[in-house]
């Protein structure tokens, strides 16, 4: 994606381009499932400037406006991703922590049929797997 595209999504996001939230939209995009700290890394090399708190702004603001996703698996920090909006999954390794993205098994959104919905209206379903990635193996 071109800075042209980070800003356009922000655009229709109805959101201000400011150049935090460009270095940040952009951190996420390059470096997808990193850590707050990551993200802050990331930023600086964009924008050197960039503080933490508008990195941590950033991302609040840019994860209710649906650019970016969060996901929090158990014992780990928050960790970001721009794939929004297609209900995908994930899988950790027990060992590094090193994370991958992982579509729905079978069919569209199959996961979002629960057995019984208590009566919910389900919108997103969050399955993660766990295991041993082929370079801790």
């Amino acid at each position: 994606m071109t800075a042209s595209d980070f800003q356009q999504q922000l655009r229709d996001a109805e959101l201000r381009v400011t150049r935090p939230r460009l270095a940040v939209l952009e951190a996420v995009h390059a470096h997808p499932h990193a850590d707050t700290e990551s993200i802050i890394t990331a930023a600086r090399a964009l924008l050197p400037e960039v503080s933490h708190q508008a990195v941590y702004d950033s991302l609040h603001t840019l994860t209710d406006a649906g650019l970016v996703r969060s996901i929090k698996p158990a014992g780990s920090v928050a960790r970001y991703e721009t794939r929004t909006g297609d209900n995908h999954h994930h899988v950790v390794c027990r060992t590094c922590g090193s994370i991958a993205d992982v579509d729905c098994a079978v069919g569209h959104v199959p996961c979002l049929t629960a057995s019984d919905s208590h009566g919910f209206e389900i919108d997103e379903a969050e399955v993660i797997y766990w295991g041993v990635c082929p370079d801790c193996s």
